[in-house]
Formats: structure tokens, C-alpha cells, sequence
């Protein structure tokens, strides 16, 4: 990354501790357009950011980033067996609810909406992609050939382990830091990309597209 986008690794800390700067981090590189295998060209649909470190920072950086359907705060939830899960919520006029993520309301306040994340589940599904084989569906790949490009990516997606638990008629994988891990940031960073498709609405569950139920007028007949 820092080869392709000079000055990269010298921006990444900043929209943590400077929104002016966090603007002129998002402008930049939410303008970039990368090309896919077949040629078409993309852009980022939805950016997440980490609201649980300097919440504070974050929103007023989305604020002044006029980006707002785009750049979206995020906050991590560990979803253990013995906690409530998402779709144990009672539901308020104005939430939404994806797959394995939700965005409360915030009506009557002056918050930003925040998108929380069953983190579990989204480390499984990451990992449960990586253990796909090349080529089959659903896997996940790095480019390249060279190992070392990819080392400090490896090394953070290693950097945990899961633990089986069972609780209230639910199994669930909860995730721990390693102690001899380092750091965990990309692995958090991909987590994020996942759940982020996901409220774009990418699947990899295929079926049939719903139909439509055309319903019957009801007549009323006066005598």
C-alpha cells in the first residue's frame, strides 16, 4: 500500500486525532478508483470507522467530511453465548438490521447513527473464507506471489483464537487476543470491509429473488 499510494502509512493515524486532517485523509482516498480483473472500474460504497477508540473525534470528523452516506462510524460488539444477540433486541421505530450487524436509532438526539457489529461472528466468517481453496466459492484471496508483501496482514489475522462457548441454547466462537500477539488492527480492518458489503448488500447465500404478491383489491358493496 505504501509503494502503490505514497504517504499512505503517514496519513493513517490521523483522523484519530485531527478531523481537519481525517477530511483530507477521506477525501483522497475515497476519490480512488480501483480496477477489477474484467476491467470495470469501483469505488468505495461504504467506509466504516472505529468509534470506539476517540468517538468524540470520529463523529465530528464524519460531520466535516460531507460524506455521510458513505463514511459511516462503527463500533465492534463481542457477541458472546451468554449475551444478547442482535435479534433479541426489541426492535424501535427507525432501526435498522442487517446480517449480523444493527444500526440503533438515534431520534430526539444529536448523535450519529452508528454501526454496531457482532464481531464474532464476522472474525468466523473472515477466517471461514481464508480456509476456502483457491478458485472455489466464497474464498478469499490475496494478489500476488510474494509472501512477504502479506506478512504484517498474516501476522494480524493470526493474532487471535477462538474459543468455543455454549450459553442460553446458543453456540457461539468467541475470539481472544493472543498473548504473544502484537497487533490486531488489519484483522479488525477486514472484519469491517465484511460487514461493510454486507450493508451494501452483498451475500454469498444465493437463491431465488423474491416475489412479489400481488395482493387482490378488496370491494366493498353498498346495497
Amino acid at each position: 500500500m505504501k509503494r502503490l499510494y505514497p504517504g499512505f502509512l503517514e496519513w493513517q493515524p490521523s483522523i484519530c486525532h485531527d478531523p481537519v486532517s481525517g477530511k483530507a485523509l477521506t477525501d483522497q482516498y475515497l476519490a480512488l478508483e480501483w480496477k477489477r480483473d474484467d476491467g470495470a472500474v469501483m469505488q468505495v460504497g461504504r467506509c466504516l470507522v472505529d468509534a470506539g477508540y476517540v468517538p468524540d473525534t470520529v463523529y465530528l470528523a464524519v460531520r466535516r467530511s460531507g460524506r455521510s452516506a458513505m463514511l459511516v462510524p462503527a463500533k465492534g460488539v463481542g457477541v458472546g453465548a451468554s449475551s444478547k444477540a442482535f435479534a433479541e433486541y426489541k426492535r424501535r421505530k427507525g432501526d435498522m438490521y442487517g446480517h449480523y450487524w444493527r444500526v440503533p436509532t438515534v431520534h430526539g438526539t444529536r448523535e450519529l447513527r452508528t454501526v454496531h457489529i457482532d464481531t464474532n461472528y464476522w472474525k468466523s466468517f473472515v477466517h471461514a473464507r481464508l480456509a476456502v481453496a483457491m478458485g472455489d466459492r466464497g474464498c478469499l484471496s490475496l494478489f500476488g506471489t510474494k509472501a512477504e508483501e502479506h506478512r504484517l496482514l498474516s501476522e494480524h489475522l493470526a493474532a487471535e483464537y477462538r474459543v468455543r462457548t455454549e450459553a442460553r441454547g446458543r453456540t457461539v466462537d468467541e475470539w481472544k487476543l493472543k498473548a504473544s500477539a502484537v497487533d490486531n488492527h488489519w484483522l479488525d480492518c477486514l472484519v469491517g470491509c465484511s460487514a461493510a458489503a454486507s450493508m451494501l448488500g452483498v451475500s454469498l447465500f444465493r437463491g431465488a429473488a423474491p416475489q412479489k404478491v400481488k395482493r387482490k383489491r378488496k370491494h366493498v358493496a353498498y346495497l
